[in-house]
């Protein structure tokens, strides 16, 4: 017998049809599922408090004791279901092995909650043929089901993610897909059973609800109109295609004021008026590591940390002067000979009448929009992507405390040393110089096509 499978696990979620499956499997020779065998609340079934002659405490205190337990049977193919609650501690392991099978099964999420809600409401939650379904509907209440739907859906999306990092493939099933048998004949194949000419689907247990969802829903108009609201396929998703930033923690300042600050910059921002005010107050520590930056906030109990957003188009007028004023000429000239931004020669540059900038300048907003939605050769810079990426890149060594905003600094920042119990801050400067033509209405249109993402997520207005 071919086995490219030594195990599998059930990725579903409550009245997907999760039981009618393991039930399918548990019938064949040498497969067994033991059920929700990470569920919080129970051993693999209700009423059961040991599993693999392991304990509920036990497993709570070492769950890959258990899942060691379960995959540890020879010449068979052991499993269980896990849903989106069950215990995060085994994940990684499940989708970092290969041999552990994925089989994905999923239901209209309609469907799955009014049948959950039901069986609540019941206390029936399986039914066979020699039983009667207890009559009864349910009241849906939209605002449980946008947050369940929303969880159960940032779960699959993340399984698939990792199916995809790991070059994975799993098997997907469909609620109505459990009582087809050559489905199911097909499915234990992939898993290597291809000794298996036939697979019927287990036949101890009928629908518990097949009435119209009208019958079961006392609102049924207001589930109709809480629906209409939602947007199942993202069409006002703004799309995304800027690769992931690290956390950058090289350029964060450590400031020995008080309790301590960390400074988070954002590059482009008013990094050189945040970093002064820092040491006017005393000692600064920069260069930091991972390891030498976890050192830092140990030693600094009650510290506080923060970033400072600027507005999109003052940001993108940043990074084109830095372009237009720095050392990289291999860059102007990319920008000359491909990206469509007609710089003068470099000679020239130093000489621009603010006109002749103001040109350049939207056109370097167009060249920002197409890099942004990775429409261009170059890779995004940090002196101009987009500040919520950069944020969503400081969360993965630790979000700031505080997300100040550049305009608000004066009254910000003193709140802030208030907090880390500076006792005398030092007076913030002035707001840096931008020329007057940023308020142009083309220009700020142009940098909201740029950086709509950041506009959205942090409510700038369009002028500065």
């Amino acid at each position: 017998m071919t086995q490219p499978f030594r195990s599998f696990v059930i990725f579903a979620e409550m009245r997907t049809g999760s039981n009618l499956l393991e039930a399918t499997l548990n019938a064949i020779k040498r497969v067994t599922c033991f059920g929700e065998a990470f569920n919080p609340y129970m051993m693999g079934w209700p009423d059961k408090d040991e599993l693999k002659g392991i304990t509920m405490a036990e497993r709570d205190a070492d769950p890959h004791r258990l899942l060691a337990a379960i995959f540890d049977k020879p010449n068979h193919l052991p499993g269980f279901r896990y849903f989106h609650d069950h215990d995060p501690r085994v994940f990684d392991a499940i989708m970092e092995d290969r041999a552990c099978a994925k089989i994905i099964l999923t239901r209209n999420p309609v469907d799955s909650y009014v049948s959950t809600a039901l069986a609540r409401t019941t206390n029936q939650w399986k039914l066979n043929e020699t039983e009667t379904p207890i009559p009864a509907a349910v009241c849906f209440d939209g605002a449980e089901f946008r947050q369940t739907v929303g969880e159960i859906e940032e779960f699959q999306l993340k399984v698939m993610h990792r199916l995809q990092l790991t070059g994975q493939a799993a098997f997907w099933l469909g609620y109505e897909d459990l009582r087809d048998a050559g489905v199911m004949t097909g499915l234990l194949h992939w898993l290597g059973r291809t000794d298996l000419k036939w697979v019927e689907p287990a036949s101890d247990q009928v629908p518990q609800n097949p009435r119209e969802l009208s019958e079961k829903v006392e609102n049924f108009d207001e589930m109709e109109a809480e629906l209409a609201r939602l947007d199942p396929f993202m069409l006002r998703r703004i799309p995304n295609f800027e690769p992931r930033r690290g956390p950058a923690v090289p350029s964060f300042l450590g400031s020995e004021a008080g309790r301590g600050l960390i400074f988070m910059p954002i590059k482009g921002g008013p990094t050189g008026r945040v970093s002064g005010w820092l040491r006017r107050m005393g000692a600064v520590a920069g260069d930091f590591n991972q390891n030498s930056l976890r050192q830092w906030k140990r030693q600094h109990v009650g510290h506080r940390s923060f970033t400072v957003l600027r507005h999109p188009l003052l940001r993108a007028w940043a990074a084109f002067e830095s372009l237009i004023g720095g050392r990289n000429a291999e860059l102007r000239d990319l920008m000359r000979q491909i990206h469509r931004v007609p710089l003068p020669p470099d000679q020239e540059l130093a000489a621009l009448d603010l006109g002749r900038k103001a040109e350049l300048f939207a056109a370097f907003l167009d060249f920002l929009r197409r890099n942004l939605n990775g429409q261009t050769t170059l890779p995004t810079y940090p002196g101009w992507a987009s500040q919520s990426e950069v944020l969503a890149g400081f969360a993965r060594i630790g979000s700031p405390d505080m997300v100040l905003r550049e305009a608000d600094l004066p009254r910000d920042l003193s709140w802030l040393a208030a907090s880390a119990e500076i006792g005398k801050p030092a007076a913030f400067p002035g707001p840096d110089a931008f020329p007057d033509f940023l308020d142009d209405q083309e220009l700020c249109g142009a940098a909201k096509k740029a950086y709509l993402r950041d506009y959205v997520a942090f409510g700038f207005a369009g002028q500065p």
